[in-house]
């Protein structure tokens, strides 16, 4: 059951579960910053994590991925702990978390998606290539191949990130705002990718930040106020009531016309 009382509409089983969170609680120097989410992915479905500005999202996100020290509860991936799972799942950072200045091509930021299968060595053979080739074309980066990843726009750099996280192939994308600071382009490439991967039957999790695009780019919500406050399909779970739960007097009439 959720913060307001009402119960998933979706009971799947936790092994057919992408990403499955039950009770975790997270944070820094022992003090939470999250608490007690509950939380399910369906699979083949976009989901967002959607809250005021420190209400955990990003903290969440980490969690999951054992960056953040966990305080309690669990987490499954595919039905398993991350540690056995963690090549079915790519993450995308913020922009502000990579250093832009390390001397590194696009090209090997791509490839940088198949590190597993490089081994040590990293002898990269021409199905390696081709792999990060098709990746970069798929985000519209392939003619940036040999530009240095600090010579390229905000959006360019995301998009790279993103075409990493395609030439590894994961069953399960989690992308920590990636459309924060970017152009109407790139935003728009990057939606057209992660419904790309719906349809391949690939699961998303994004930490998002814009009320109005959630319904249109999103099928699932999650919002986030340290605590859980619902959790479900998008036109469910966006309402007013919701809404003002998770964002108080922080949300204007006009956010809450956005989201209608």
């Amino acid at each position: 059951m959720n913060a307001l009382g009402r119960f998933p509409e979706t009971l799947i089983p936790l092994d057919e579960s992408p990403l499955a969170v039950h009770g975790l609680s997270a944070g820094y120097g022992g003090k939470p910053a999250v608490m007690d989410v509950d939380m399910t992915v369906i699979p083949g479905t976009l989901m967002a994590i959607v809250g005021p500005n420190g209400a955990g999202k990003s903290t969440l996100l980490k969690a999951v991925l054992g960056l953040v020290p966990r305080l309690a509860g669990e987490v499954a991936v595919f039905g398993e702990p991350f540690a056995r799972a963690r090549h079915r799942v790519a993450y995308v950072p913020q922009r502000a978390s990579v250093d832009w200045d390390f001397p590194v091509r696009v090209i090997d930021v791509a490839l940088m998606g198949l590190h597993r299968e490089l081994g040590l060595l990293g002898r990269i053979r021409p199905h390696h290539r081709a792999r990060a080739e098709a990746a970069l074309e798929r985000t519209g980066t392939l003619e940036l191949a040999d530009r240095q990843i600090g010579q390229l726009s905000g959006g360019q750099q995301q998009r790279v990130f993103l075409a990493r996280a395609l030439a590894q192939g994961a069953d399960l994308v989690l992308l920590d705002e990636p459309f924060a600071g970017v152009d109407a382009a790139t935003e728009a490439a990057i939606v057209r990718v992660l419904k790309s991967l719906r349809t391949e039957g690939r699961s998303v999790v994004c930490v998002h930040h814009d009320l109005g695009t959630v319904a249109e780019y999103f099928d699932r919500v999650l919002l986030l106020n340290r605590r859980p406050i619902d959790e479900g399909p998008t036109d469910l779970v966006l309402t007013d009531r919701n809404l003002q739960a998770t964002y108080g007097g922080r949300l204007s009439a006009r956010h809450l016309a956005l989201v209608r």
